[in-house]
């Protein structure tokens, strides 16, 4: 590190060198000094060369100084943050907004004066520092106006979430070409502990009896207020989600009631409200709920069209979070916390918190709770609700005590869980080949009226339009590349029919073979993996990767409800192949599966029953 040493002239005048060692100051390096006059200067120069590695300032010529003030108007701080932000892409207007706001009342007031290149008067990691610290303990900056009221001391997670705008501002100065500085004063900074100025956690749950009393007090103030809170519960939506819901989102899901959330509320850079796509790709998804949640909102939606609004404000238009706040959501606590003695103050966002403290409680899998949240990574889902992960602890236990002793029973949570299938615990693979799925459709009455679709190769028959038409609706989504692809090669329209499913057909009786469905059966993603053995137990040729699809429960020669499934099977003719299959819903365990199927497969392929005539005609 640069450093100062004094040093008296004869005229009794002082000299004040700076010393350093360049190439990054390691003990070998070369020694550099440059005088100055008066002790402010030195420490000005001393800071510029820490601040650029044990180097000499960009722009300065020794025992000149810089050539000039190289503070150009468009690289000072404010000017520079500000187009900056103007210029990011993929970033809504309304965080735009709020971007431009903490640089002017938080950042200006500190590095209005300086510039982002390197040279003089450029900020370095020293400002930074103090700028942390500012904020941290509440203290006024350099350029605050002497009638300003104190400033308020901020929390770790907040100066972090500024900490990261003011280095994105500075990188963007090393990135740019060419560049305007060599390294990030932001870089490499200690910023407060997440875990020691926090009073009370972020997020406030309620348990399953303080949201039945909110509910109930909520709905002695609005139904539809109690309705509204009723689908951030059960759904886990946010504000801006709930409030965007419109009829035409009421949809189904594998015959299950659900919610499709394909627009939210923004704010525009005025801080206008529009309706737009959802926060991320992943925030675009449809949400299984109750039927009683359902009916109530099919309720509410009747009558209306099918993009008007199902929740409205006061004044007709959108509910305004601020609003139903102050008219609703406080009322409501309040009188729970009077009638009921509700001790926490939970915010409207707390339910989205509630619905996934319930799921975690309920053991339901992280990467379930991911995609009902609508967060972008798992990394989120960990990161916002880890330290809720301690009620998993007897099934983590229990799983690995399982896991590590093979005589040990397998947990109840786990039976239908592809963790559970685990090599050295045998039993798990269905006996004597496929396991047929559960569940019948019925027998067709003697003059049944019936709907059927033609789905590939197979016609199916359904009791009721909808469901038909549902099927075949989608098994052409589910195809919809492969048909473009097909179409793009120049099949006919007979060859694509082979693909798609056609229908419904009105029927006056079904006279085919197989039972009428009298329900929308069910749809698995199956993953399904075949290797083909010679009797000398080498491949007969290299196994295709690991492929999947979605089956219907009308395919009963490819569907299954299991985890995993393997099986064996001698192909007759002059080769005498063994085949070994294994398939199943779960990526892992299907793996595990074929791993050890194929290992079985060699094993039998050389006592093909179809192997030893040819040997013996031979």
């Amino acid at each position: 590190m640069a450093s100062i040493k004094n040093r008296e002239n004869r005229d009794g005048s002082i000299t004040y060198m700076v010393r350093w060692r360049s190439a990054g100051g390691g003990r070998g390096a070369k020694e550099d000094t440059e005088n100055f006059r008066d002790e402010r200067s030195a420490e000005k120069f001393r800071d510029l060369v820490n601040a650029h590695g044990q180097s000499w300032p960009p722009g300065w010529i020794r025992g000149q100084g810089f050539i000039a003030d190289q503070r150009r108007p468009g690289t000072m701080f404010e000017p520079y943050a500000l187009a900056h932000i103007d210029r990011l892409t993929g970033v809504q207007g309304d965080t735009k907004a709020k971007y431009r706001k903490l640089v002017l009342e938080n950042m200006s007031p500190w590095f209005k004066p300086y510039t982002v290149e390197d040279g003089e008067g450029s900020i370095v990691r020293e400002m930074v520092q103090d700028w942390i610290n500012d904020l941290a303990a509440g203290n006024a900056a350099p350029l605050d106006p002497s009638d300003r009221k104190p400033r308020k001391k901020y929390a770790a997670k907040t100066i972090a979430n500024q900490h990261g705008l003011l280095s994105a501002i500075l990188q963007a100065a090393v990135d740019a070409v060419p560049s305007l500085r060599t390294a990030n004063p932001c870089a490499k900074n200690r910023l407060p502990r997440l875990d020691t100025d926090e009073v009370e956690d972020e997020i406030c749950p309620l348990e399953r009896e303080e949201w039945a009393w909110v509910h109930e007090c909520l709905g002695e103030l609005d139904t539809e207020a109690q309705e509204l809170g009723e689908v951030i519960a059960e759904t886990g939506f946010r504000w801006g989600e709930s409030t965007a819901l419109q009829p035409r989102d009421l949809q189904m899901r594998n015959g299950r009631p659900a919610l499709r959330v394909q627009r939210a509320w923004k704010r525009d850079e005025d801080g206008q409200p529009y309706l737009g796509a959802p926060k991320s790709k992943k925030s675009r998804r449809t949400v299984v709920v109750r039927w009683g949640l359902w009916n109530k909102l099919k309720r509410r939606a009747k009558g209306l069209k099918p993009t008007d609004l199902l929740f409205t404000g006061p004044m007709g238009g959108r509910w305004d979070a601020g609003t139903f706040r102050r008219l609703r959501w406080v009322p409501a606590i309040e009188l729970a916390a009077e009638r009921f003695g509700l001790t926490k103050r939970p915010r409207i966002h707390d339910l989205r918190h509630s619905h996934a403290a319930w799921l975690i409680a309920a053991k339901v899998p992280l990467p379930a709770i991911q995609a009902r949240l609508g967060h972008e990574s798992i990394t989120t889902t960990i990161d916002v609700y880890g330290h809720l992960l301690d009620a998993l602890d007897d099934e983590v236990v229990a799983a690995v005590e399982w896991a590590m002793d093979p005589m040990a029973p397998l947990p109840g949570f786990l039976v239908h869980s592809g963790l559970a299938q685990l090599p050295h615990q045998r039993g798990w693979v269905a006996p004597g080949g496929w396991t047929d799925p559960g569940g019948t459709p019925g027998a067709p009455g003697d003059s049944e009226t019936v709907f059927v679709i033609t789905a590939g190769s197979r016609r199916v028959p359904f009791a009721e339009r909808q469901h038909a038409q549902d099927v075949a609706d989608q098994w052409n989504n589910d195809r919809a590349e492969t048909i473009t692809k097909l179409k793009e090669a120049g099949w006919t329209e007979d060859g694509l029919n082979r693909v798609r499913a056609l229908g419904p057909e009105e029927r006056e009786r079904w006279t085919g073979a197989g039972p009428v469905w009298r329900r929308k059966p069910d749809r698995r993603l199956v993953y399904h993996r075949v290797a083909t053995f010679r009797p000398d137990g080498t491949l007969a040729h290299e196994p295709e990767p690991m492929a999947d699809g979605w089956v219907w429960e009308f395919e009963t020669d490819l569907y299954t409800d299991a985890a995993a499934q393997m099986r064996t099977e001698f192909r007759p003719g002059p080769s005498a192949l063994t085949e070994a299959f294994a398939r199943g819903i779960d990526k892992e365990a299907v793996s595990r599966a074929y791993d050890e199927v194929c290992a079985k497969a060699q094993e039998v392929c050389g006592h093909s029953p179809y192997l030893e005539p040819l040997i013996t005609g031979a």
